[in-house]
């Protein structure tokens, strides 16, 4: 009796395993670009204004865009279209492209993202090739706008990746070397002292934004490349 019993017992366990819902498979993971949603809404909101001045010129990309307050400052005459956003990677200003680039018109772009790219664990092959993902996008609303790509900085507080931003800058300068108005403007050899290091005094507490020292050095580098582009 007892054998029959525990000969019953497992066959109603193999039933309930057999018959046992098979779990699904994990949803696609959202884009990481989504979670600046919010940044992007908020440059929306504000466009009644940048989006009646075709011609201007965008500069879209990470943090040292955003925050580059002396701007309209550093480039008299110019109409400046500040859409740099959190710490955001190349591939997040490709993702939002449609809404905070193209729809501008500008005759020029002045990118700069990377370094958080690298910081994550992307490779300066991947920076690279998001990049030109970036230029594709573009091309395909704005044929004839100039694209320049600020070189990626050497900031004290991410030393350690001086040699995986030296490849992605040289890289990227390739691309560029070789792409119809596209240009690579190298900020990178200016930001570092005389031992190959980065320049503390260009940096803010954090040492990794840059204070008005840093930005006065982009501004030089920059600024021929617009008048070139007028």
């Amino acid at each position: 009796m007892i054998r029959l019993l525990l000969i019953a017992c497992l066959a109603l366990l193999g039933a309930c395993v057999s018959h046992s819902p098979v779990p699904e498979a994990p949803a696609a993971t959202v884009s990481g670009s989504v979670r600046w949603e919010s940044d992007i809404a908020s440059f929306e909101q504000a466009d009644s204004v940048v989006r009646r001045r075709p011609g201007g010129v965008v500069f879209v990309g990470s943090s040292s865009i955003r925050l580059w307050s002396s701007m309209s400052e550093d480039f008299p005459g110019v109409a400046t279209i500040n859409r740099g956003f959190g710490g955001s990677r190349v591939r997040d200003s490709t993702y939002y492209a449609d809404r905070i680039v193209t729809p501008y018109q500008p005759s020029a772009i002045v990118f700069y993202a990377g370094d958080n790219d690298l910081f994550e664990g992307r490779t300066p092959v991947q920076v690279r090739d998001d990049f030109v993902a970036f230029v594709e996008k573009v091309r395909g609303r704005l044929p004839h706008a100039r694209i320049a790509f600020v070189s990626i900085k050497p900031s004290p507080s991410r030393a350690a990746l001086l040699p995986q931003i030296r490849e992605a800058n040289a890289l990227v300068r390739d691309f560029a070397n070789q792409a119809e108005d596209v240009d690579y403007l190298d900020v990178f050899l200016p930001m570092l002292d005389a031992q190959g290091q980065p320049r503390d005094e260009l940096f803010v507490a954090d040492r990794l934004h840059m204070n008005a020292s840093g930005y006065a050095i982009w501004a030089g580098v920059v600024r021929p490349w617009l008048a070139a582009s007028e």
